[in-house]
């Protein structure tokens, strides 16, 4: 297999917002015949798993209008264009659940649609954080809960975090938080 089997044509952008972009690229297939493919362009974004001092972990329950459902997740965000994705799990932690960090880990990257999008996802576990006064935007219709570490893993594998990367990044943390209830 070579290493790109699709040869772009051409490129057009033909939509924008701040927080998206749908591009139309021309292309030509393995097979010789051409086609359109549409990307969505977005800038990453980031989840955080918030554990406090006690090793209980915090969730929202979200209402996204995109579905018309409440949800549980974790705090996330987009990336601010210029902003490293560490600082912007530091924003959205205090933003969405008002938490200050004591420490902050990278855990994994991930594609979120890499079928449509482009979205690059940046996992992080935050630990001994301290909970103070949400900053929250206008469109964000949450509320903030404690639970078991556990507990939340519980709600991950059994489906109840239907938000797919809040339950992939809560997983993604599970071997973390089992070697800290063994401690």
């Amino acid at each position: 297999m070579s290493k790109n089997p699709y040869q772009k044509l051409s490129s057009q952008r033909v939509w924008q917002t701040r927080w998206m972009a749908l591009r139309e690229d021309q292309i030509k297939l393995p097979d010789g015949s051409q086609g359109t493919y549409t990307v969505i362009e977005r800038p990453g974004a980031v989840w955080i798993v918030p554990l406090l001092s006690d090793g209980q972990m915090v969730l929202i329950w979200n209402y996204r209008y995109t579905v018309g459902k409440w949800l549980w997740e974790v705090p996330a965000g987009s990336i601010v264009p210029g902003i490293s994705p560490e600082e912007m799990a530091h924003r959205e932690l205090s933003e969405e659940i008002g938490g200050t960090a004591a420490s902050l880990k990278q855990i994994s990257t991930f594609y979120t649609w890499p079928g449509q999008c482009n979205e690059i996802g940046y996992i992080f576990l935050a630990q001994g954080v301290k909970l103070g006064e949400p900053h929250r935007e206008p469109t964000e219709v949450m509320e903030r809960h404690v639970f078991p570490a556990e507990k939340a893993l519980e709600m991950a594998r059994s489906g109840k975090v239907a938000d797919g990367p809040s339950a992939l990044a809560i997983l993604m943390c599970a071997p973390i938080l089992a070697s800290k209830q063994s401690d």
